[in-house]
């Protein structure tokens, strides 16, 4: 599987997944709109490719807490999918303590 090909199978699998399981109304506030997200709507927020596997950490445009992390493994064939919901943004100084 080629890089752009994980990239975009991992789109898919998160449009796939955030059309199957998140509240519908975290989707639209059009009730008229359709409600579905599609793979444009999925952006690829860091990614890594070592040999032949590679990992994405991907979000969406819904603005919902969630992202979402996709593992090729190059050797097996498989692709391994995780979605994680974001609770809280904490900032803290980056000044060194002694």
């Amino acid at each position: 599987m080629t890089n752009e090909e994980f990239v975009e199978k991992a789109k898919q699998l998160v449009a796939d997944y955030t059309n199957t399981h998140m509240d519908k109304t975290d989707l639209t506030n059009n009730p008229l709109s359709d409600p579905r997200i599609f793979p444009k709507d999925v952006y690829v927020v860091w990614m890594a490719k070592t040999l032949q596997n590679s990992k994405a950490l991907l979000s969406t445009t819904v603005s919902d807490g969630m992202y979402y992390e996709a593992t090729l493994d190059g050797d097996k064939g498989r692709v391994y999918f995780d979605a994680y919901k974001k609770f809280q943004n904490i900032s803290y100084s980056a000044e060194r303590v002694d």
